[in-house]
């Protein structure tokens, strides 16, 4: 069984479209979505392992210019 994780981010002001853009590119993002209220994005990434998980979220999402924070939440 796949790994889930639900990724919230905060962005820059006025990043929102490019970062959405960048996020969809990447492997293992199944979807990202603009949300209200404390996060501007949810992505959903889906990977074989936790561990890949992580790799996705700190080489590739944190590289992403615009996201200044990120919480991610692990689907047990």
């Amino acid at each position: 069984m796949a790994a889930k994780a639900f990724v919230l981010v905060e962005t820059t002001i006025g990043k929102n479209k490019d970062i959405i853009t960048a996020l969809s590119n990447i492997k293992g993002v199944k979807s990202v979505d603009t949300v209200t209220g404390p996060y501007d994005i949810i992505a959903v990434i889906e990977s074989e392992t936790l561990n890949a998980i992580g790799d996705v979220i700190t080489s590739e999402i944190h590289a992403v210019e615009g996201i200044s924070r990120t919480v991610t939440c692990l689907v047990v």
